[in-house]
């Protein structure tokens, strides 16, 4: 890298964006720099921070004629370093929080129309305004952006009835790693007209251009939700009771998430106003909610309906209805400070895996022992979206072990689930994507073939590799 063009660049940046858009000291671009895990530190020259379409292409043409790379970053919730930068002298933050324009809402074609830096919680707000639902839902919804979420095809827990985000985009605007703009802003349920573009973009974490605004799918509002903690002795009866309440509600199910007893126990322990919610431990729970277009209910009564035959069968063996929004809203705060609470037991080594539906009873009992076979007292923490697959089998260390003893142990655990996974046919990354954290075992794990293609569209896009560089592949 050439200093004097790194130096270029910079000036060239700040006269475009103004310097006080432009962060070139360490304590102005440490929130920028490191991951909120501080698992990945950073560094960068500068973090850059523009406001329109326009200046982004400038950017990267900028880049281009001054051999800079770019890391295009959102709210910086990713958990696989993929919005980190690492080369402080040739890689340059490109944040996208000024851009977050909601720039229209067409509620009769059940349309939103946004800037990547969207807060994804805003777009939620603004679709319930309009009597419409947005449908994604993860627990940074606070802080992450719309652009991210694309970027990464995020996930969550409403996968189960609407689909990943991938499923949820009409049309994407892209700045290319040229400069150009593709304006693909279309809100067409049809268009049959070549190439899907706008999925080389969706889960392409950056490295293939900048995702600048998107238009969204919006979804009916439900007009009532019930939301119930089941209890389960094994594995087995989960699985059953899902594939009944899919049956019996179909995308009316819009919430399944499987939760271990360790989980209860580390929640309790650690995490404010959560108390077990049940008075006798059991092995396994299950947050399900179920929501209806007609009337909160019709809700309730199809939750009632479907707990009562799941303990007429013996698949449920106890639980506790929602009595209320606000218990609703306590039941999800628990289901969402699962990941948060482990921090409170020492190292936690998470991953982000899915395998098909039918495979999770015995997926996750293998998994488990072979966990423990490497390291007998290991705490494996298993929780997820059971609706579709994803599971994060996370491991906590054991009671007295050093902590940054044990997360030395990261790579190792992490390839037993990933090798346990692959058998049954599973994947590495169900939601999180790839970063720097999963890139050399996405070179072990993806077929040739698929492998060489994803290189040859990266070279094709992207010849002087300014987008993201080291990320994915």
């Amino acid at each position: 890298m050439n200093q004097s063009s790194n130096q270029s660049a910079l000036e060239q940046f700040k006269t475009l964006l103004g310097n006080q858009h432009v962060l070139v000291s360490e304590a102005d671009k440490a929130g920028y720099l490191v991951e909120w895990r501080d698992k990945y530190f950073g560094q960068a020259t500068a973090v850059l921070r523009p406001k329109t379409v326009q200046e982004i292409s400038a950017i990267v043409k900028i880049a281009n004629a001054e051999n800079v790379a770019l890391v295009p970053q959102g709210g910086n919730t990713g958990l696989v370093g993929a919005q980190i930068a690492f080369d402080v002298d040739r890689q340059f933050v490109v944040n996208m929080s000024r851009l977050n324009t909601i720039r229209e809402i067409d509620a009769d074609a059940y349309t939103m129309t946004v800037d990547a830096g969207v807060v994804l919680e805003s777009a939620q707000n603004a679709a319930n305004n309009a009597d419409r639902l947005f449908p994604l839902r993860i627990g940074s919804q606070g802080s992450c952006q719309i652009g991210g979420n694309l970027s990464s095809n995020a996930g969550g827990t409403n996968v189960v009835a609407y689909g990943n985000a991938r499923e949820l985009v009409l049309g994407l605007e892209v700045v290319l790693p040229n400069g150009e703009i593709i304006n693909g802003l279309n809100k067409l349920r049809k268009n049959n007209t070549g190439y899907d573009l706008k999925n080389l973009f969706i889960g392409a974490e950056g490295t293939l251009g900048f995702i600048t605004g998107a238009v969204l799918k919006l979804f009916p509002k439900p007009r009532g939700t019930q939301a119930a903690i089941l209890a389960f002795h094994t594995l087995d009866q989960v699985g059953q009771f899902f594939t009944k309440a899919k049956t019996h509600a179909g995308d009316g199910v819009t919430g399944f998430e499987v939760i271990p007893r360790i989980g209860i126990e580390f929640l309790e322990k650690h995490t404010p106003d959560v108390r077990d919610p049940l008075e006798t431990p059991y092995p396994w729970y299950a947050l399900v909610e179920v929501s209806s277009q007609h009337s909160y209910e019709h809700a309730e009564n199809l939750m009632m309906e479907l707990v009562e035959e799941g303990m007429n069968e013996q698949q449920v063996s106890d639980g506790v209805l929602a009595s209320s929004q606000a218990q609703q809203t306590a039941f999800w705060y628990l289901r969402e400070q699962l990941s948060g609470c482990q921090k409170g037991e020492g190292g936690s080594i998470k991953t982000d895996v899915s395998v098909p539906i039918s495979a999770l009873p015995k997926f996750l009992p293998e998994a488990i022992e072979a966990i423990k076979a490497y390291m007998p007292d290991a705490r494996p923490c298993t929780f997820g979206h059971w609706g579709d697959g994803n599971i994060h089998l996370n491991v906590t260390q054991p009671i007295g072990m050093d902590r940054d003893g044990f997360l030395n142990h990261w790579d190792s655990i992490s390839d037993i689930i990933h090798s346990v996974t692959l058998s049954y046919g599973g994947s590495i990354s169900a939601e999180h994507g790839i970063g720097v954290m999963k890139r050399e075992k996405l070179s072990e794990t993806k077929d040739p073939a698929s492998l060489a293609l994803m290189r040859q569209i990266k070279q094709m896009l992207d010849p002087n590799g300014i987008m993201n560089p080291e990320k994915v592949l």
